[in-house]
């Protein structure tokens, strides 16, 4: 099956690394992994972070011309021709201007994977692109959630053919380091004390709510009175990093970013994962840290739940209530045991509900039902 892939937030080959372009890039493994044949369509990136009506009417003017183009270059005698449009992460920032126009021209499925729906954004200076948000779900003929907060306001924007499932948040397979020789390796590397209790916290350090997790974050580890001796590191780098810093404070071990591999020896060595998840779609390093058989606290937000389930694999804590988060993390730092058993619960939860096959298997069965769908009703 050939499929045509777009990713208006982030292009899946962007230099900048986040957690938009992992999921797109895994999605495109996924579908590669069961054969098919997956080409990214446009780069065009069509965000507008300001609000800015005059930038989206641009924007909006260069993704249709795009689209006409490449309707043209389909079209054309002997042309690699996708069977089905394939767009991630739709959303009133970022909507599509392009996928729409050329599964309605080729006559195509078009297919959405995590699509959210403000109402809210229906007046104001977001307006033009909340209307495209809304025009390209009710073509969809699929979008597939990987948030299940997005459910409720998704579901009744879709039109008649349209249709919405579910896909836990998954990874690619990946080695877990050993244990002991990563925290002794580390503990010499920071400075840190063996025997204590290490925590963990992995974000980008931008001014949004990744640095109002940070804050929090701060907030409750001023309140933990944990009778175990403690230390917290920090995996992140951006354009907030003083911010942070100031917040955490200088006991902190801040590592900055680090490659795949070296945060595998971090989740490796850590004894408690730690984010209060503010505003959080699911989070991709929650998903990593309990595939390592990390403990987590978390903010209770969005799709976080999805990933880490309350008193089994962790502890769940209201979104941005300081004092909860260090109860729950008090909690877990004195009792290594219940700590530990969580760890294990979530490693293998994860490897029973995240798993990469398991989901390339899933999309694989969705894309052909929706192919096979589409040819009927010609």
């Amino acid at each position: 099956m050939r499929v045509a892939f777009h990713a208006p937030l982030k292009p899946p080959d962007s230099p900048k690394p986040s957690g938009d372009r992992r999921v797109a890039r895994l999605l495109i493994q996924a579908m590669k992994a069961r054969g098919h044949d997956v080409r990214i369509a446009s780069r065009l990136r069509t965000r507008d972070g300001a609000g800015d009506p005059k930038r989206q009417a641009r924007i909006e003017r260069l993704g249709k011309r795009l689209a006409d183009r490449l309707v043209q270059r389909y079209q054309a005698p002997g042309a690699w021709r996708p069977d089905i449009w394939f767009t991630y992460h739709l959303y009133y920032k970022a909507p599509d201007w392009i996928g729409p126009i050329v599964a309605e021209a080729l006559d195509i499925p078009y297919i959405v994977a995590e699509a959210s729906h403000a109402l809210k954004r229906a007046s104001g200076p977001w307006s033009i692109n909340h209307q495209q948000v809304e025009a390209a779900l009710r073509r969809a003929d699929l979008v597939i959630g990987l948030n299940s907060h997005d459910r409720a306001r998704v579901g009744p924007a879709l039109g008649t053919r349209g249709r919405y499932v579910q896909l836990r948040p998954f990874l690619e397979p990946q080695a877990i380091p050993d244990r002991w020789s990563s925290r002794e390796t580390l503990a010499a590397r920071h400075g840190l004390p063996i025997d204590a209790t290490w925590l963990l916290a992995v974000g980008m350090m931008r001014e949004d709510a990744k640095l109002d997790s940070y804050r929090v974050l701060a907030g409750a580890l001023e309140k933990v009175e944990a009778e175990t001796d403690w230390r917290l590191i920090v995996v992140g780098d951006g354009p907030a990093r003083r911010a942070v810093e100031e917040a955490l404070g200088p006991a902190t071990v801040f590592t900055g970013a680090l490659t795949g591999d070296q945060l595998a020896h971090y989740y490796a060595a850590a004894d408690l994962f730690v984010w209060p998840s503010i505003r959080e779609a699911y989070g991709m390093a929650l998903l990593e840290a309990q595939t390592a058989g990390l403990a987590a606290v978390a903010g209770d937000t969005g799709g976080v739940p999805d990933i880490l389930r309350d008193e089994e694999t962790g502890l769940l804590c209201p979104e941005g209530d300081p004092a909860a988060f260090a109860r729950a993390v008090e909690r877990l730092i004195d009792t290594p045991s219940e700590r530990l058993a969580m760890g294990e619960r979530a490693r293998d939860a994860t490897a029973l509900d995240h798993g990469f096959h398991g989901a390339a298997d899933t999309i694989d069965g969705w894309l052909n039902e929706i192919l096979r769908i589409g040819q009927q009703s010609k």
